[in-house]
């Protein structure tokens, strides 16, 4: 194991997601622009399930 392993391992949950994401994203060689136009509407999608999700809560 190396230590850029070590770090990620370490790392907050939200950071191993990105960087799972990032690696994702480059092994499909996608263009970062059509990558860039879709975060938005991933961002949306889930901003929609929280809050979903915190209102199932109350």
């Amino acid at each position: 194991m190396t230590t850029d392993q070590l770090s990620i391992d370490q790392a907050p949950p939200a950071v191993q997601l990105a960087v799972d994401l990032i690696m994702l994203l480059e092994q499909h060689q996608l263009d970062p622009a059509i990558v860039l136009a879709a975060l938005p509407i991933v961002t949306r999608d889930f901003l929609r399930k929280l809050q979903n999700q915190q209102q199932a809560q109350q």
